[in-house]
């Protein structure tokens, strides 16, 4: 017959909700059978003995701490993000509920005091998660959202944020699921003409218009005709230009250098900069006409270091699109989560592309460590720290690799003179893997 505790893992599975059982230490006494499914997969056998703060924590320090404290009151404390380790899938955001043991799981077992139903948080975003970008957190879900208002606006926008947050990515969206999705999205960054060309490029010209212009050029308006422009760095376009394009705002036509007929604007304007151009109007360095005129719908994307929630989802969404492009699936065990989770990203989403190109290429085993990522990562005071912890859940082998012998470890290394990253490749395990297994069979 099934135990209460049985019955109540059963009920909260057909909830999407898994149970841990814990006594009055917060120790783990028992996972539900439902946990390695739901939760984390190899999981539910390895957590018992092991504390509440083993196996979750939170972006701030007090995250379990308030559990506990919630707990002990006598209070049932609903619905708290956090994040879980966990051996295969690495460390995943997860929603945690907690309160007292029912009486009758106490009954059976007078140890247990307290349970916890987590479920993933992932689903919470699943609207925006594949579809255009990943939007975990509460201020990318809001920009999502917004999107979604634009639907049928061909309203200007202006998207603020530091460089690499993703600024085209989000104007790509915008287009995607505007009235000018079946039009061309055209992009130019203006910062990468200098001042006499970049008009040229966005405006063109005709035969003749100057010394070496043999024929007509379309200019970037013209071919977003239909569609959509995205003028990228928009802060450093250079004041002269500056009034053209509010002309061309205001107008909503422009003309061809050397072309004195007006042509009509029929492209919907986003722009976007990483500078501040209030700050620019203030010492006379942008137009605050044409900012207004810009800004009628404002974008602002946080950098990541605000926004943690999104580091887990993007890190195995470009994890996945690395795979494809290499054929090698690899993982990011939750010790090298929680270091990605703990640095503060600079360079936003762009470093973090960065940072596991660089860590899938040098790595030779399935798994990416700590000590495989780039150096200022490792550096970082916090990834340090990580990087000594002891983990909860050993790092997943292969079967066959577990029954290799001491003789066909020799073997390999020998064949591979004695190079451990070659090794590790031949033998389908990690670097860090053989060489526990060489440090076990005293051959370091």
């Amino acid at each position: 017959m099934d135990s209460a505790f049985d019955r109540a893992d059963l009920f909260f599975e057909s909830l999407g909700r898994a149970l841990i059982l814990l006594d009055d230490q917060f120790r783990i006494i028992q996972a539900g059978r439902s946990f390695d499914g739901l939760i984390c997969d190899g999981a539910a056998n390895r957590v018992s003995g092991r504390t509440l703060d083993d196996l979750i924590f939170g972006e701030r320090q007090q995250t379990v701490t308030e559990i506990k404290r919630r707990l002990r009151a006598g209070e049932v404390d609903e619905g708290r993000r956090a994040f879980l380790n966990c051996p295969l899938r690495g460390t995943r955001l997860v929603s945690v509920s907690s309160a007292a043991a029912p009486s009758e799981i106490q009954l059976e077992d007078p140890n247990a005091v307290y349970f916890c139903a987590i479920k993933p948080a992932q689903d919470q975003a699943t609207t925006a998660f594949g579809r255009d970008f990943i939007a975990v957190s509460p201020a990318i879900q809001h920009i999502d959202h917004m999107i979604d208002l634009l639907q049928q606006s061909d309203a200007t926008v202006l998207i603020t944020g530091e460089s690499g947050t993703g600024k085209e990515v989000i104007a790509r969206a915008i287009h995607k699921r505007s009235p000018q999705r079946e039009g061309p999205f055209v992009a130019v960054n203006c910062s990468a003409f200098p001042d006499t060309l970049l008009e040229n490029e966005l405006f063109g010209h005709v035969r003749g218009a100057y010394t070496g212009a043999h024929r007509d050029k379309p200019g970037r308006l013209e071919l977003a005709r239909g569609g959509t422009l995205f003028l990228d760095e928009i802060g450093d376009v250079p004041l002269p230009l500056q009034v053209k394009l509010l002309r061309v705002l205001q107008e909503r036509q422009y003309e061809k250098l050397g072309d004195p007929r007006a042509l009509k604007l029929e492209a919907r304007i986003i722009a976007a900069t990483n500078r501040d151009l209030e700050r620019m109007i203030q010492r006379n360095e942008f137009r605050d006409d044409l900012y207004y005129r810009l800004r009628v719908i404002p974008i602002h994307i946080p950098p990541l270091r605000q926004r943690k929630e999104d580091i887990e989802a993007l890190a195995r969404f470009l994890m996945t699109r690395i795979a494809e492009r290499t054929g090698r699936q690899q993982f990011l065990p939750s010790l090298t989560m929680r270091a990605l989770l703990s640095y503060p990203w600079p360079g936003n989403v762009r470093e973090l592309e960065n940072a596991l190109e660089y860590a899938a290429t040098i790595s030779q085993g399935q798994f990416i460590q700590v000590d495989e990522l780039p150096q200022d990562i490792r550096d970082h005071a916090e990834v340090s720290k990580i990087g000594h912890e002891t983990r909860l859940f050993p790092e997943p082998v292969p079967i066959e690799s577990q029954k290799t012998p001491r003789s066909q470890l020799v073997q390999a290394l020998t064949q591979c003179r004695w190079n451990k990253s070659k090794a590790a490749e031949h033998l389908g395990i990690s670097r860090t893997t053989l060489w526990r297994r060489m440090k076990a069979e005293g051959l370091v």
